[in-house]
């Protein structure tokens, strides 16, 4: 599966190369890294991954010989295994200022990582990959944020219900697992896949002591994907102090296993939260370790709408890494208004999209976009208000306020 599909950050790899001496691709193990660096060097590049023992000896006894380049542009798979590379990287482009000299890729956000010192600042291009968006699965162009910014939506949507929409959640961005269709299989992959980062992988960025501590703490930060966490629950229930916590969560957070959504804070407004909303990255994964069963999720109002929502953030994260205009958040008040993301143009307009996992729509949903708009940004920037929603028409209630299928995420 991975082989066959075009990964949207392709094009913006290839871009970077041209104007950068160093380009890091981050995300998560297994989420196609390699596979996007072959399509963009085809058999053209010096490859040399940091999985292979022999690659990583060599690049671990004698770094400065190991990034001595063939003429080709190099390749180092798992970076992030061999942290004495970074420093000598830098010293190399500082020599020779070409462009499109190293392509780096990590299961780790390096510039995070406490054993990397040394920063590529002004020499490299940052890019992340996730996995699979549905729209590459199927081969279409990311155009839903042009086209939800102008509001041009085709008027119907067909072929992707409430339970279509759950069982592509079901099965998640990762190439391997998403094919595999035994709902118990395609668990035990999962699963297998989180014992194996927590026990190998860690230990390439984090000095991590209790590993069985990290495995029950994962299934809980699952729970609250899609929320705004209240530490103090957590720290109750796994008896572990709040440090410890900050800890965990964002040694995860650097492995691209968690994720946090900042809050739109453009404003004075007294009552504007400032907390992150915390997310899984892949609701795959997410389904497996907190072990629902799709028939009970589509009946369970508050677990269908927390796998969807969590399904939405996938999916739009995933288009608005295409474009540094972008930028995506949340909004939430202490009065209790909220808005489920926020994306920001960088000509200051702005989309706010609000999830319901049912196939209902009325004015009332849009309430907290029509609040927002009038009382915080007082109408003085362009704002745009979707529901997205389980149902296949386009539905418009006012001039800005339009509910549109979920499918239009990958669809159009």
């Amino acid at each position: 599966m991975a082989e066959e599909i075009l990964r949207w950050q392709v094009s913006n790899v290839r871009d970077a190369l041209k104007l950068r001496r160093v380009v890091v691709i981050s995300g998560a193990r297994q989420s196609g890294k390699t596979t996007l660096s072959h399509q963009i060097f085809p058999g053209d590049a010096d490859y040399r991954t940091l999985d292979d023992t022999d690659m990583l000896d060599f690049a671990l006894k004698d770094p400065k010989g190991f990034i001595i380049k063939t003429g080709k542009t190099m390749v180092i798979d798992e970076v992030q295994k061999a942290p004495r590379l970074i420093p000598e990287i830098k010293q190399a482009v500082d020599r020779d200022k070409s462009p499109g000299q190293y392509l780096l890729t990590g299961s780790a956000n390096i510039l995070t990582l406490p054993a990397i010192s040394d920063s590529l600042a002004g020499r490299a291009k940052y890019l992340r990959l996730r996995p699979l968006a549905n729209g590459e699965i199927l081969d279409r162009k990311p155009i839903f944020l042009e086209m939800a910014f102008k509001t041009e939506f085709p008027d119907t949507i067909k072929g992707f219900n409430k339970a279509d929409i759950i069982d592509l959640a079901f099965r998640g961005g990762y190439p391997e697992a998403a094919v595999i269709n035994n709902l118990r299989h395609r668990k035990d992959w999962h699963m297998d896949y989180i014992k194996a980062i927590i026990s190998r992988d860690l230990k390439d960025i984090a000095n991590i002591r209790r590993q069985d501590v990290l495995e029950s703490l994962f299934e809980i930060l699952a729970a609250w994907s899609a929320r705004y966490m209240e530490k103090s629950q957590i720290t109750a229930a796994m008896s572990i102090n709040k440090l410890t916590l900050d800890s965990y969560i964002n040694t995860l957070v650097s492995m691209f296993m968690f994720e946090k959504v900042p809050p739109w804070i453009k404003s004075d407004y007294e009552r504007i939260g400032k907390r992150p909303k915390f997310f899984m990255t892949d609701t795959g994964v997410m389904t497996s370790v907190l072990g629902w069963d799709p028939k009970k999720v589509f009946m369970s109002s508050d677990q269908s709408g927390k796998l969807i929502e969590t399904f939405v953030f996938q999916e739009l994260a995933a288009l608005a890494d295409l474009d540094t205009k972008y930028r995506l958040c949340q909004y939430r008040d202490r009065n209790g208004q909220e808005i489920d993301f926020l994306l920001e143009r960088d000509d200051e307009s702005l989309l706010g999209i609000e999830v319901k996992a049912g196939h209902n729509v009325s004015m009332d949903d849009f309430k907290p976009q029509i609040w927002f708009s009038e009382n915080i940004i007082k109408n003085t920037k362009p704002y745009t208000g979707i529901i997205l929603y389980s149902g296949d028409r386009t539905i418009r209630f006012s001039k800005n306020m339009t509910a549109v299928p979920t499918a239009a995420l990958w669809a159009m």
